[in-house]
């Protein structure tokens, strides 16, 4: 009897075994369509993304900051020789000045001989390099964050309003992104941007677009630990740093001091939306009554992510560099 009873309750058993796994599955499944809503929802709009703060400086203290942070790169041995700030100034001020900023994990050794092109065309040149990089300890790239870019890029902006009457940017990858926001915000100076290689979007085959809103709040607010993309040296915690800065762009972006937007890129870049990196530029230009200028370097050419840097560009960068000042200058 006892041995027909145990078999009569085996049925029972095993129907609330299935009852709780049911029920825990159907929890599991509850929580993560939440945690799905949670960053789906997440707000990304940051009153500091999306506002400059202007500081006015004469042409001697904008002189004076430029030589004080390429003398503190000096003088800092963690500052690789090849990467510290870049000042070339005249001894006055002149009609016109560019701001020239680097992309994410470079430095300013990229711009060296593309600066001398500008500088001896009478441009004052200013090539700041992004905190935490250019250091003996690549790594400390990923240690950015999305104020502190903002910031940068405005303190930078300071100093090269006061080296010229008439100053703009360029910017490339993530120094492209930084570009692209001051041109939208800092009204009272900006008159010239040449995005190149901007990294407003990562390639789909890099993210597909429905991933980056999780990417940006879970790296980008630091709530995952941080992790290499491939094997680069960008890891998606600096990356979603500029994803963050790109969110608070806006849409129809004014300025009435815009005189020229241009955009370059290279076809065989894998890690940019390329539509993206041509549509955000456009929406700028178009917002603004101008037109926009593009290049696109074709597979003839065979460029990478990186078409800023001599060594990257061979042969050709001199005559690359002279395309670059026509497209900045409109």
């Amino acid at each position: 009897m006892a041995l027909d009873s145990e078999k009569a309750a085996e049925p029972r058993r095993r129907k609330s075994i299935w009852r709780r796994v049911g029920v825990g599955l159907g929890a599991f499944l509850a929580v993560l369509v939440l945690a799905v809503i949670a960053l789906y929802a997440w707000p990304l709009g940051s009153d500091r993304l999306e506002d400059a703060q202007t500081r006015t400086l004469s042409f001697e203290e904008a002189g004076q900051e430029a030589a004080g942070l390429v003398e503190a790169d000096n003088g800092n041995a963690q500052v690789r020789v090849e990467c510290r700030s870049q000042a070339l100034v005249h001894p006055e001020k002149t009609a016109k000045a560019v701001l020239m900023l680097h992309g994410y994990t470079s430095c300013p050794k990229d711009y060296v001989e593309m600066a001398q092109l500008f500088y001896d065309r009478g441009y004052n040149v200013y090539v700041p390099r992004e905190p935490h990089h250019g250091l003996q300890n690549v790594a400390t790239s990923s240690d950015v964050g999305a104020i502190g870019l903002v910031e940068y890029a405005d303190e930078s902006m300071d100093v090269v309003a006061g080296l010229g009457e008439e100053v703009g940017v360029i910017g490339m990858s993530g120094g492209g992104v930084l570009a692209t926001w001051l041109a939208e915000n800092r009204t009272d100076s900006v008159s010239h941007l040449l995005a190149l290689s901007p990294f407003y979007q990562p390639d789909s085959s890099q993210a597909p677009p429905l991933v980056l809103k999780p990417l940006t709040v879970l790296f980008g607010y630091r709530v995952l630990p941080d992790r290499n993309v491939g094997d680069t040296n960008f890891t998606l915690s600096g990356l979603g740093q500029y994803l963050r800065i790109v969110a608070n762009l806006e849409e129809e972006p004014k300025n009435p001091e815009l005189r020229s937007v241009a955009v370059a890129w290279s076809a065989e870049d894998p890690y940019i939306d390329q539509g993206e990196a041509v549509e955000r530029p456009d929406n700028l230009a178009d917002a603004n009554g101008l037109k926009l200028a593009t290049h696109e370097f074709g597979p003839e050419r065979n460029l990478p992510h990186n078409i800023v840097a001599a060594q990257e560009l061979g042969d050709r960068a001199e005559e690359t560099y002279e395309l670059y000042l026509d497209l900045y200058e409109g």
